[in-house]
């Protein structure tokens, strides 16, 4: 599935995404998705670095798994 999205960038990024869409001779909106899919995955470990954190600083509680498995009945 596909969705559309309209965007405003600044104009040296955009100049620089038209520069290598022409050198690559990719979509934009291909080179886009793909920087985008990179960045999610840095934000994924910069996520899971604050919740670690938080986890250490005992801002969080964990539950012990024989404790979920029982209130889920597995």
């Amino acid at each position: 599935m596909v969705k559309r999205l309209n965007i405003t960038l600044d104009k040296e990024v955009a100049d620089e995404l038209e520069l290598i869409s022409k050198e690559l001779g990719e979509k934009k909106s291909k080179i886009i998705e793909k920087a985008l899919t990179f960045y999610f995955d840095y934000l994924d470990v910069k996520v899971a670095e604050k919740r670690l954190k938080k986890l250490e600083e005992g801002e969080t509680e964990t539950i012990p798994a024989d404790k979920v498995f029982k209130e889920l009945d597995i």
